[in-house]
């Protein structure tokens, strides 16, 4: 089993076109099992969807229409095309950048989604304020595992604190861990690196990073400098997390599973770049199947 995690940075990248390319091209080839996307975004003001691009989703919308330039379903569009089978989730959750509808996405290659779930876990609940933060979740045929989509806020946000996003997180998985196993996807804004702050209070929560239980692994750098988010954070990539960059991007995992591999990709060695966060993929032994 494959699974796969990036912030996409989709439509504010620039030569949009041409990554978009490169990630469908590298998809078709490997094909992960799950790919949760992150900064999945769609122009306000471009045209609704039409009905084919809604096949294989779970709507999650509240109201809010699917764009035809929306980012997970252009890539989901491409599979079905490709005969890979697909279904997929799609959650907005704020207005980005000024004009975007801007939210998370799970794609589930040659498997079906059979339950999706969204949980608020920011004290912001306003479409408007681009620090709501929502997780995605999704549950497949067959597996008693849940997939969650995550972008959490920074650790020493004012309004929005790590800790306090996180705390709220854990409660409402809290139930769901006693019967299941419980993935965590996604960006972290937590700097493995970095001690005494996210990284380390994910780690103390008793949640397992696959990278560290790979039995095969690169560097693991997902960021390579600053990036939105980080330029008021930091002065630069190397005073907070040393020259290579940062680990923030993560697998976690509620329970100790057999990971053959942890590899960093588009990251310009592993395939062309295609946003500002590297992806990370790992690959399983086996799965927790029913």
């Amino acid at each position: 089993m494959k699974i796969l995690t990036l912030n996409t940075h989709s439509l504010q990248e620039e030569n949009y076109a041409q990554k978009l390319e490169w990630f469908i091209e590298r998809i078709l080839i490997e094909q992960p099992d799950v790919i949760a996307l992150q900064e999945v975004n769609q122009t306000i003001s471009a045209p609704k969807a039409p009905p084919h691009m809604y096949k294989g989703l779970i709507s999650l919308s509240h109201g809010i229409p699917l764009r035809e330039d929306n980012h997970a379903a252009v890539i989901v569009k491409r599979l079905h095309q490709a005969d890979i089978p697909c279904t997929w989730a799609w959650l907005p959750i704020k207005i980005g950048y000024g004009k975007y509808d801007e939210g998370l996405a799970v794609l589930a290659i040659n498997h079906t989604i059979r339950h999706a779930e969204s949980v608020l876990i920011s004290r912001a609940d306003n479409y408007a304020n681009w620090k709501t933060r929502r997780i995605l979740g999704v549950q497949l045929d067959g597996m008693d595992d849940w997939f969650y989509t995550v972008h959490m806020g920074w650790w020493n946000d004012a309004e929005e604190p790590f800790q306090s996003q996180w705390k709220h997180l854990e409660f409402c998985l809290k139930e769901k861990r006693t019967s299941s196993m419980v993935w965590l996807l996604g960006d972290f804004n937590s700097p493995a690196e970095v001690k005494a702050e996210g990284y380390d209070f994910i780690h103390h929560s008793g949640w397992k990073d696959t990278y560290l239980l790979a039995e095969q692994k690169d560097d693991g750098i997902t960021v390579a400098g600053v990036i939105d988010g980080w330029r008021d954070k930091i002065k630069d990539s190397d005073s907070h997390s040393g020259r290579n960059g940062m680990r923030i991007d993560h697998i976690w995992c509620s329970q100790n599973v057999p990971v053959i591999s942890s590899n960093i990709v588009f990251n310009g060695s592993n395939g062309p770049v295609v946003s500002d966060h590297f992806g990370l993929m790992i690959q399983m032994k086996g799965a927790n199947e029913s």
